[in-house]
């Protein structure tokens, strides 16, 4: 997983030399296990004003955690930076492994995911540990994500939400029928012969805002219904087990980086 090739691949050359800075910037305040690249650039279709959406796990040092005032588990930056959108969003190592128990697929899609900008000695280890905590507990957040997102369609109708709420139940059913999580949509349209959709794409990378007609919205609604019954079926058909069979195995890895840190 060399992250510097990754980065070459999903930025252009600017926006590499902002993430470069702006990673360079919180590595030297925390500890990043990994640094990954979400949104847009993640899921295969970026417009010119697409923002730097960096989503990250850190390891806080042992014994901060052990005083009267521990440190926050989260951290968030959000400005625009030589004119690029930064969204940068570390959580801690500890409330990551909690999410990943839970299916929690957005700190699943940090460690098992392809776009990862900035890796560490600790990610390959941890993608085989996450690997071994996927299961049925994911549909809950793909489902529920993906809901969230058809409501800000509904209130906003934009090219770009109705790519997310494909996107979201396509990555929650892929996950639960094969045990593998993609992010990528066309790819996913491939897989789950969506291939026409991929006419929304083409429009979204003119732009962020994006309008979807009123006649857009509807015509593609039955299509958004049947993605939705899809991901409940793959939930009630899915080999993954009903819940992590490995709560030790991440327990003990915690424990170790904790150790190590003190």
């Amino acid at each position: 997983m060399a992250g510097g090739r990754m980065i070459e691949t999903l930025l252009d050359a600017h926006a590499r030399d902002v993430a470069r800075r702006v990673i360079a910037e919180e590595s030297a305040r925390r500890e990043h296990v990994v640094v990954y690249l979400s949104g847009a650039h993640a899921y295969g279709f970026p417009s010119p004003d697409s923002d730097l959406d960096l989503k990250c796990i850190h390891v806080a040092p042992t014994r901060a955690l052990l005083g009267l005032a521990p440190p926050v588990p989260t951290f968030d930056r959000a400005e625009i930076l030589d004119g690029v959108e930064i969204d940068y969003t570390s959580n801690e190592l500890g409330h990551a492994l909690t999410g990943i128990l839970r299916g929690n697929g957005n700190f699943l899609e940090r460690v098992l995911g392809s776009a990862v900008l900035a890796p560490s000695s600790m990610l390959e280890r941890l993608r085989e540990i996450g690997a071994r905590s996927l299961s049925r507990r994911v549909h809950r957040h793909y489902r529920g994500f993906a809901e969230s997102q058809l409501r800000e369609l509904d209130k906003r109708p934009t090219v770009k939400r109705l790519l997310y709420v494909m996107r979201t139940a396509l990555t929650g059913t892929h996950l639960l029928e094969t045990g593998t999580l993609i992010t990528d949509l066309p790819t996913l349209l491939d897989a789950h012969d969506q291939r026409d959709a991929a006419v929304l794409i083409e429009r979204k990378r003119a732009g962020e805002r994006t309008p979807l007609e009123d006649a857009e919205r509807t015509r593609w609604r039955a299509r958004v219904d049947a993605l939705f019954t899809a991901l409940d079926d793959a939930l009630a058909r899915s080999p993954l087990p009903e819940a992590p069979q490995n709560e030790a195995e991440l327990d003990a890895f915690l424990i170790e980086a904790r150790r190590a840190r003190l």
